[in-house]
Formats: structure tokens, sequence, C-alpha cells
């Protein structure tokens, strides 16, 4: 089962103002996003599943507060399926699924949920800006027609 989502509403997920943001630290570019939702002056939940989470950061889906727009989940070592339901009942309803972290299980309770789910990129695609990896990863992405 594939999901699959437009450049707009990839677009358009940065527009909420506050946002939870799942990590256990086997994505490096989660910091980078967490990093440039804070520049553009938004409100960041980190929930850390990892081993060692840093303080101050959530550690399960449970102590976000009501009311999330939106949440990133760039996590390999836990299937993110189990904790999208937990998410939903937090008033989430677009989910942003990490480039490769994309479970059958996540995309089908997505759907099931009727959920709004961006697969098959990587957020700083779309949050990066200037000269970097993955500036030039956007550029390429946009000349081979898969921003």
């Amino acid at each position: 089962m594939k999901m699959g989502s437009t450049t707009y509403q990839r677009m358009d997920f940065w527009d909420a103002k506050n946002y939870a943001l799942i990590t256990d630290n086997t994505k490096p570019a989660m910091k980078w996003t967490i990093s440039e939702l804070k520049k553009r002056g938004k409100t960041v939940y980190v929930i850390d599943l990892s081993d060692k989470p840093e303080p101050g950061n959530l550690k399960k889906v449970s102590d976000l507060p009501v009311g999330v727009d939106r949440a990133i989940l760039g996590i390999t070592k836990t299937d993110p399926g189990d904790l999208i339901p937990g998410l939903k009942e937090k008033g989430i309803t677009k989910i942003w699924l990490h480039w490769n972290t994309e479970t059958e299980k996540a995309l089908q309770t997505c759907k099931a949920e009727g959920l709004e789910c961006v697969t098959e990129h990587c957020p700083m695609l779309y949050l990066g800006s200037g000269f970097s990896i993955h500036g030039m990863h956007r550029t390429i992405a946009k000349m081979t027609g898969k921003y």
C-alpha cells in the first residue's frame, strides 16, 4: 500500500502553528527539522523515544497537550503505526512520515483513522534554505519532478 501526497500538501503541511515531532535519534534530519521549525516561530513538542532522551523532551505521545496541529515521525526502532491512534486522540489530523520510515501498518492506520499522510520525503526538502545538502537535494528533486 502506498499513500501519495501532492507538492501542495507537502508545502501546506508547514503552515500550522504547532507540531509534534517524534524521534528516536536515528534520522539526523529530525534535529534540523526541530531547529528550522523553531526558527520559523513554530511551537514544537519533541517526543524522544531514544534510549537517552534529551532533558525537556516528552517521552510518550500521551504527554502531548491536546490541540497540536501536525506530527512528524522520524523513527526506525518502533513502528510509527503504533503511535498514530494516540496522535489522533490529541487532535492531530496531518502526519508526515519521514522518508524511509513508512511502514504498512503506519500507512494503513493513517488511512483507517482518516488522517492526511505525507510520505516518501524528508521534511528538510521543504524546510531547508540556502546552500546545503538539503538545498542540493531540493534542486535535484525539482529538476527530476520528484519535489
